[in-house]
């Protein structure tokens, strides 16, 4: 959908209601607060869902950041299962508004969550809880029946929720801006807010061209009004991720990926979900991180990682990639509520956004025209320090860590799983036979014995004596070696006719008196 410009506040207003960033959370407060009548005006300092909005997956399902039992930990069951309850609904609000709008590309197949280890008992308890506790609609896989639409040796059992789905995030923020402006809503792109005086019943908004008078206002800024609110944006954590969009990909994108939903192998620092689109291209969102880097490098990184996770797509190409902020909180949950009276904070919304924008806008809108007072569910999650710089480097290690773990755990997990197809090949081989020894041969006893009766022929050693020098007969005599004792001898056979031996001294035995005895 071709999005259409707006153009800048140059007039002086006097509105009931002044919503501040024309998000996902911030459009939705202004088409619920128009739908019941009230006026209502949306100042963008650039363009409408210009930056986390339109950068994500789209991605919808119920919901928080954190899971339910960490999040039944901090508020109790009971509790948890309200809160759960109304991220359900912010869901079915998304599903119910991009069915009237063009472009949404609205795809209700289904989201599965999968698992990069073997160790089935985080999703085994969360699924456990889910299904039993909230009553949500999840259903537990096994790794056979993942392996059948993920062709992926990294990817092991999953969490599936039948009722999750996706979309195309930009078209679907046009389309409430849309729907806002058809109720009476009027938005104003390129139009930053310079000051904000929220004492008394009517609060004033200086821009740099305008000013606006208005009985509340709803800071759906995020993670971008750090010159406006520092005190507020110094309680998010801007983290930056990256989403890229394949080149098209031919019948291999089909053989690795017949799961027909969107698939989420993420880890809680480290957001990873993909779906087909168009049914040739694949979506991909990842490398989260506190710095912001070049969207071709973070693309290119995004690109190894879907080669390393389904090996058959090896030759993939990003053909786009961008990248958006979102602001996470301390917590994991949500900024929802009234921090003066007449002003409102709607924020936080980082790593599940989607159905919490519409949620949170939903509130307080109600909370606004009706008076409704559901927001304060939130409470008991107030607005801490995200840490600074410090804060910044925590998180980056700690993804980084947790980055190494899972990488670790993945390898050692498909060790296994292959020495378990080993043994398993082997114990379905069929047995070997044994090998029947071969027949010794006989041995011919009559040849070696008479080859044996025969005598051998003698070895004639012939020794020569050195004589004696003359005029040394008295000399002491050399030393006899020690002789080495010698195999017994064969039978000597009758010699021919003997040999003269050379004419040669014996050495003497032994000297007696000077006298030489042979």
């Amino acid at each position: 959908v071709e999005g259409q410009a707006r153009p800048a506040l140059t007039a002086e207003l006097d509105v009931e209601v002044c919503v501040i960033g024309a998000g996902l959370a911030g459009l939705t407060v202004a088409l619920e607060v128009a739908r019941r009548g009230g006026s209502v005006v949306v100042l963008e300092a650039k363009s409408v869902a210009w930056s986390a909005s339109a950068p994500n997956a789209g991605v919808v399902l119920p919901g928080f950041s954190i899971g339910a039992d960490a999040l039944a930990g901090r508020v109790g069951l009971d509790a948890a299962k309200a809160l759960w309850a109304r991220s359900e609904a912010g869901a079915e609000y998304v599903r119910a508004a991009a069915r009237d709008m063009p472009g949404t590309a609205l795809n209700e197949s289904g989201w599965l969550h999968v698992s990069r280890t073997d160790d089935t008992g985080v999703l085994a308890h969360e699924a456990a809880l889910l299904a039993g506790e909230f009553g949500a609609a999840v259903e537990p896989w096994a790794a056979d029946r993942v392996r059948e639409v993920l062709r992926s040796p990294r990817y092991f059992h999953g969490l599936h929720y039948p009722r999750g789905f996706s979309l195309h995030p930009l078209n679907y923020a046009l389309g409430l801006a849309a729907a806002a402006e058809a109720s009476g809503a009027r938005i104003f792109e390129d139009t930053p807010v310079l000051e904000i005086d929220p004492a008394g019943v009517r609060k004033r908004i200086i821009t740099s061209n305008s000013r606006v008078r208005a009985g509340h206002v709803v800071l759906a800024g995020n993670a971008h009004l750090t010159e406006l609110v520092p005190q507020f944006a110094r309680t998010v954590l801007p983290i930056f991720s990256t989403v890229v969009i394949t080149a098209p990909i031919g019948d291999e994108l089909h053989d690795s990926i017949r799961y027909p939903g969107a698939v989420s192998d993420e880890t809680q620092h480290d957001g990873g979900h993909h779906r087909v689109i168009d049914g040739r291209r694949l979506m991909w969102s990842g490398q989260s991180s506190v710095r912001l880097g070049r969207p071709q490098s973070q693309g290119e990184a995004l690109a190894r990682r879907i080669r390393r996770a389904y090996p058959a797509l090896r030759n993939v190409k990003v053909e786009h990639a961008w990248t958006g902020v979102t602001g996470h909180t301390v917590h994991g949950m949500p900024q929802i509520g009234e921090i003066t009276p007449g002003l409102w904070l709607l924020g936080g919304f980082g790593g599940h956004g989607i159905n919490t924008t519409a949620m949170g806008g939903e509130m307080v809108a109600k909370a606004i025209a009706d008076g409704d007072r559901s927001w304060e569910m939130f409470s008991p999650f107030a607005l801490v320090w995200a840490g600074g710089r410090l804060g910044r480097a925590a998180w980056q290690f700690v993804s980084r860590a947790q980055r190494v773990c899972v990488t670790v755990e993945g390898l050692l997990a498909r060790r296994r799983a292959a020495k378990l197809r080993k043994a398993e090949a082997d114990a379905a081989a069929p047995p070997i036979a044994p090998v029947e020894p071969s027949p010794e041969p006989a041995v011919n006893t009559i040849e070696p014995m008479v080859a044996s009766t025969e005598p051998a022929q003698p070895l004639i050693v012939e020794e020569t004596q050195a004589a004696i020098p003359e005029g040394q007969s008295g000399a002491a005599a050399p030393p006899i070696p020690e002789e080495t004792a010698q195999p017994a001898a064969p039978p000597r056979r009758k010699r021919g006719p003997k040999k003269k031996k050379a004419a040669t001294e014996k050495v003497p035995s032994a000297i007696i008196d000077g006298d030489t005895k042979v």
